[in-house]
């Protein structure tokens, strides 16, 4: 069945530039002062690594286009982190907030600065996720057990160098996030089709390209030199962008991010990486939508990524308990999950037919 629908009026907020290259980072205080030629005080959130490792160098940068800058090192993504961030921050008055790390910084600095009402770019210092792009960020401790949306970076500066110096199991992580596309635009066609949702077809093929070019080259990006860390981290971006172009993460996230964050629920938020559990979720759902769930198996096994439970510490239990809690998370957002009902014992055969647990 296909709806007839209206087209929506949303807004669409993109990066202004991306700067993607060897060593780019020692061009930061540039890249702030082509965003904002006035900007003169900013606020860098990081971690405590990072800041060992290129906080440095980033100084040395901000200080060279005489931009102060005042650093607050993070060690969690959570509401009240956030809390006592906007409080100090709003003091100093940043006319710019830089999330530099992982991202858990870049989430943390995100939040921030759409509470601030500030621009905020994006340095991030490994290619595990998409929220390096997109406006959706996902903190501890808020109403909603989902990525809610902040603000969209006003620009994205990726040293390749840097990106590499990252654990390898950050890379792989990345790489669940990007197949996790495939099953996401399912999703959303599935809305499309039985709910009447908006669709945007050009948002849609960009997050799937972001998937596929994994799929075609997981031979090559398993070297996971730097010619794969910027091609995984290029892919990573333009699904960001896609949610950016959508207006929402619908071409991102689906009922495969739903299982994730059920995961978190049952297991705790320690039960691997929010790449490695989108992974595993998009395995599953897959597996429903009646696509080539082996193929998607196959390759992030290759990339390094998990493809069975045990291997972050998952007990069949909580994969069955996830599977039937996930869509009950958010039950506005229409998915797979919608349509084939998940109990304990569905649950679990879905979990042995792909060899999960």
């Amino acid at each position: 069945m296909f709806l007839t629908m209206t087209s929506p009026k949303h807004l669409m907020e993109l990066p202004r530039k991306i700067l993607i290259g060897e060593e780019v980072l020692s061009e930061i205080g540039l890249f702030v002062k082509s965003l904002d030629a006035n900007s003169s005080n900013v606020a860098v959130i990081t971690g405590r690594v990072v800041m060992e490792r290129a906080g440095q160098e980033c100084k040395k940068s901000l200080r060279k286009s005489s931009l102060k800058s005042k650093w607050y090192v993070v060690s969690d993504a959570s509401v009240d982190t956030v809390n006592k961030l906007y409080s100090k921050i709003n003091e100093d008055a940043p006319d710019i907030v830089i999330g530099f790390g992982g991202g858990r910084s870049v989430d943390v600095a995100k939040m921030t600065a759409h509470r601030l009402e500030k621009p905020f770019l994006s340095v991030p210092t490994s290619a595990s996720h998409d929220g390096i792009s997109s406006p959706f960020v996902s903190v501890r401790g808020t109403e909603k057990p989902y990525s809610i949306k902040a603000t969209t970076p006003i620009g994205v500066l990726a040293d390749i160098n840097l990106l590499a110096q990252a654990p390898p199991r950050l890379l792989a992580g990345g790489c669940g996030d990007l197949v996790a596309k495939i099953t996401a635009v399912k999703d959303w066609e599935l809305a499309r089709d039985e709910n009447g949702e908006y669709f945007g077809s050009y948002a849609a093929n960009l997050a799937y390209m972001s998937a596929k070019i994994v799929l075609d080259e997981s031979e090559r990006l398993k070297k996971k030199d730097k010619f794969s860390i910027r091609t995984i981290v290029e892919a990573l971006i333009s699904s960001g962008v896609a949610a950016c172009i959508a207006g929402s993460s619908r071409p991102c996230s689906g009922a495969e991010h739903l299982f994730s964050h059920a995961l978190e629920y049952v297991a705790g938020p320690d039960c691997g990486l929010h790449g490695e559990r989108v992974g595993l979720g998009t395995i599953l759902m897959a597996k429903l939508h009646g696509l080539d769930w082996e193929r998607i198996a196959h390759t992030l096994k290759e990339m390094g990524a998990p493809t069975k439970a045990k291997e972050i510490g998952l007990s069949e239990d909580q994969v069955v308990k996830a599977l039937v809690k996930a869509q009950s998370l958010r039950p506005d957002r229409y998915t797979i999950l919608s349509k084939i009902k998940m109990d304990e014992k569905s649950a679990l055969a879905l979990a042995r037919s792909v060899r999960m647990i």
